[in-house]
């Protein structure tokens, strides 16, 4: 199947409707990773590159743009939550990137997404990264499939992860490369799924979104 948008016509191929080929799918990135030299922002780069290529329409949110204080349920339009999540609630697919910090995900992607919630998620097509040190990166996609499934979200049953990221990147910010073939492919795959799949048809609310009713606190 060519690849390019204008000539993609799936018939409800994979589940999504045919109006994927009558527009382009937005894509955003969020980074978890405030580090300059930063794995995780490159590899979404790398992954919202292969998204264009497959005829969607990209944007990186680089947290450190963004003023998001330190959640608090009583400040929630604090800086610029309005305008960041209406930034994630009127893509079409979302990919969530977060270096592995003690088997989990890094603070600053857990504080923005306690700023969004089901109007940014729900039945939203979310895609997984995660970069580690080590190589062992699999724990935190487990916590972010689960806050995702929470929110119902729709999230790509392909996940990408760089272990050993200062082996399979090697540059600087603003010159870098794979030269770790598999995870290149693997983060590239990641950004195709997500325009295939930024209109599948949503599933019946799961019961871990069901039963999340907020903590009022």
């Amino acid at each position: 199947m060519d690849r390019t948008l204008g000539v993609l016509r799936p018939v409800f191929i994979f589940g999504r409707y045919d109006r994927i080929a009558m527009s382009r799918p937005t894509v955003v990135a969020v980074c978890g990773s405030l580090r300059n030299e930063s794995h995780t922002r490159k590899g979404l780069q790398h992954a919202l590159d292969a998204a264009a290529a497959t005829g969607g329409e990209t944007e990186l949110l680089d947290l450190r743009a963004w003023d998001l204080p330190v959640y608090d349920a009583d400040a929630s339009e604090a800086g610029d939550a309005d305008a960041f999540t209406a930034r994630v609630r009127e893509a079409d697919a979302v990919l969530l990137g977060t270096p592995v910090y003690h088997g989990s995900y890094a603070t600053p992607l857990k504080n923005a997404l306690d700023y969004c919630g089901f109007d940014e998620f729900e039945n939203k097509t979310v895609g997984l990264l995660a970069v580690a040190g080590g190589s062992f990166p699999i724990t935190a996609l487990e916590h972010l499939r689960s806050v995702c499934r929470a929110l119902n979200a729709w999230v790509l049953p392909h996940q990408a992860a760089i272990p050993r990221a200062s082996d399979a990147i090697e540059g600087d910010a603003t010159d870098w490369r794979f030269v770790d073939e598999g995870a290149a492919d693997r983060v590239s795959v990641l950004g195709e799924r997500a325009v295939e799949y930024a209109t599948i048809e949503p599933d019946p609310p799961c019961m871990q979104s069901t039963e999340n009713v907020g903590a009022e606190d």
